[in-house]
């Protein structure tokens, strides 16, 4: 069964978490770098919203022939990931900048892609950061009855079959998340089981000013420029490109071979393991050796790093890496790791493909 309450995690002596600390700290220590982004990450950032803005502004006021339009939306499907992973998700964790300024600009980035910053933060950094992987709180593992993503989770004879059409749903994740989960976390006020935190005004304000923009800019002067056939064309495949990318990256990082997704003690309602071992056995990374896929996905393939060190700039995770491997042989603890971004999506097949057929 799923928790029906949030869990606690147990309090120890000697945590792990403390001593992955003091030697990734000391890391920096000894290079005197700090944990933050830097120049080249800056550089990426700016590249990135700048083509998006220049494709976005040529698809407008220039629209070229029908094939380059659909390979121009493709591309920005991609920059929506790619600003996404690289320049928002940094500076949510406040890791992009040392400057609390800066980090608050690119979190917001959210913004002109049409999501909600607030809902997204209470959602990632507060609930699956904190609960990953635990049914009934984490909410990324929260799909409705048309998925299964976790062993305590009904299983649906529609079930059997997710391993084939999962290709489908996760491409319409963007334009679910805009346009529905965004507005049942608003109008419920509840991120799945948890309530969501009280919102101030300009909570409010920023809520609709967002939802307003993104229809106005995506929407309504795309379909005046170009006409509504051809929009709804090139709205679709980029939502649904942005879409899969966004999926298939975070789902590996935790609905994969290996993974685990632990209960609460029904009666004191505390979790098994501490919070850093929990993090360890409930995440796993891909193709870490792969610098292109490093690049484009902001790092979000070395999972495991970022879910201990959230603070920290991906920039940083190839190094720290070698770190968290290393305590995690001397403590025991399974580092769960897939050599090629392929043979993740092979794992994550077979997870959902167990899933649908065995309780």
């Amino acid at each position: 069964m799923a928790q029906t309450c949030i869990p606690k995690f147990p309090v120890v002596k000697a945590p792990l978490h403390t001593e992955l600390r003091k030697r990734v700290q000391a890391y920096f220590d000894e290079k005197g770098i700090t944990s933050a982004g830097t120049a080249n990450l800056f550089t990426k950032a700016i590249v990135m919203i700048a083509a998006l803005i220049v494709v976005y502004l040529h698809l407008l006021f220039f629209t070229p022939i029908w094939y380059i339009a659909i390979a121009e939306c493709v591309v920005m499907g991609g920059l929506v990931a790619g600003i996404g992973f690289n320049v928002m998700h940094d500076g949510s964790h406040g890791s992009f900048s040392t400057k609390k300024l800066v980090n608050k600009i690119a979190a917001t980035s959210i913004n002109m892609l049409g999501a909600d910053h607030f809902m997204w933060n209470m959602k990632h950094n507060m609930i699956h950061h904190s609960f990953t992987n635990i049914d009934g709180v984490d909410d990324d593992i929260e799909i409705g009855v048309l998925m299964r993503m976790a062993p305590t989770q009904k299983r649906l004879r529609m079930h059997k079959f997710q391993h084939f059409y999962f290709w489908f749903l996760y491409m319409l994740l963007y334009v679910f998340w805009i346009f529905f989960t965004d507005y049942k976390k608003y109008f419920t006020q509840k991120i799945g089981n948890v309530p969501l935190k009280k919102m101030a005004v300009k909570d409010h304000i920023t809520f609709w000013g967002v939802k307003l923009y993104h229809a106005v800019a995506f929407i309504i002067l795309p379909i005046i420029a170009v006409g509504w056939l051809s929009w709804l064309i090139g709205f679709l495949v980029m939502t649904m490109v942005a879409g899969f990318a966004l999926s298939i990256v975070f789902q590996l990082a935790h609905t994969v071979e290996h993974t685990a997704f632990p209960t609460a003690n029904v009666d004191s309602n505390t979790m098994g393991d501490e919070f850093a071992i929990h993090q360890i056995k409930t995440t796993a990374n891909f193709a870490t050796k792969n610098r292109l896929i490093s690049w484009l996905v902001g790092g979000l393939n070395f999972q495991i790093e970022h879910h201990l060190f959230p603070k920290i700039s991906h920039v940083h995770y190839p190094a720290i890496s070698n770190i968290v491997r290393a305590v995690c042989m001397e403590y025991q603890l399974q580092y769960i790791e897939y050599p090629t971004m392929r043979k993740a999506i092979g794992a994550h097949v077979r997870f959902l493909k167990d899933m649908g057929r065995y309780d």
